[in-house]
């Protein structure tokens, strides 16, 4: 497998479980909005230790940004990258995932699932494409809420928070569940982007097809959620919606 040693620019937390890695870009990289790599610190017995992270720069940009989760309970690889800072050394590997932007539509996010969305909306941005989209985006609540001001900015009225723990005004209360897609679901969105984690991503799917939408509308990481185990994710997930 290709690897690529980066050094790390700048880190910032962008609240306190969620820090945000801006890395050298190695010159020819490239990849596609949506898309990931796997990423390993470059120390010793850490190497081989390698996770999937999910780009949010533009390929334009001569560096590469990363916004991950923490897990500091965990004696894991994110443990290790909280301790990361500037002048560092990170690992790259290739370029994966089936994510990508394939037209107008509505992006359904769930928690960090959000990360693939930014770097598809900050290159339609920068192409002057981002009419006709819109997004959900489902969080436990307000803090929870990443990039909340750029999103704003980008999508302005077509930019949905979606909370379970709220009084705020203009925000849906509860979960994404099919009522609420239901206001969604319409001829204009042609293709329905979903990313956030597996129960998530599979009670969307469920509610999407129970509407009429088409198989080949729906756009999300087919690695994520195996057939095997859909209906029991589905299936403990229903309670909740």
């Amino acid at each position: 497998m290709k690897k690529h040693v980066v050094k790390v620019l700048k880190t910032d937390l962008l609240n306190p479980c969620v820090k945000r890695f801006v890395v050298k870009k190695p010159a020819g990289y490239h990849f596609i909005p949506g898309h990931a790599t796997t990423i390993s610190i470059n120390e010793p017995k850490l190497t081989n230790q390698a996770r999937p992270f999910t780009f949010t720069s533009v390929n334009q940009s001569d560096y590469l940004e990363f916004i991950i989760k923490i897990y500091a309970e965990r004696n894991g690889v994110t443990k290790r990258l909280l301790e990361v800072n500037a002048g560092d050394e990170l690992i790259l590997h290739e370029v994966f995932g089936t994510i990508r932007y394939k037209g107008p539509g509505l992006f359904l996010a769930g928690g960090m699932g959000i990360t693939p969305f930014i770097a598809i909306f900050r290159q339609l941005e920068l192409e002057g494409q981002l009419t006709g989209n819109s997004l959900l985006f489902a969080n436990r609540e307000e803090s929870d809420i990443l990039l909340k001001n750029e999103l704003k900015e980008m999508l302005d009225g077509n930019y949905i928070n979606v909370l379970e723990t709220t009084t705020a005004p203009n925000v849906e209360k509860g979960f994404i569940g099919s009522k609420l897609l239901k206001q969604y679901v319409t001829g204009d969105a042609k293709h329905y982007y979903i990313c956030g984690p597996d129960k998530f991503t599979a009670i969307i799917i469920k509610h999407l097809l129970d509407l009429g939408v088409r198989q080949s509308q729906i756009v999300y990481e087919k690695e994520q959620v195996r057939p095997s185990i859909r209906y029991e994710m589905i299936r403990d997930m229903i309670q909740y919606i």
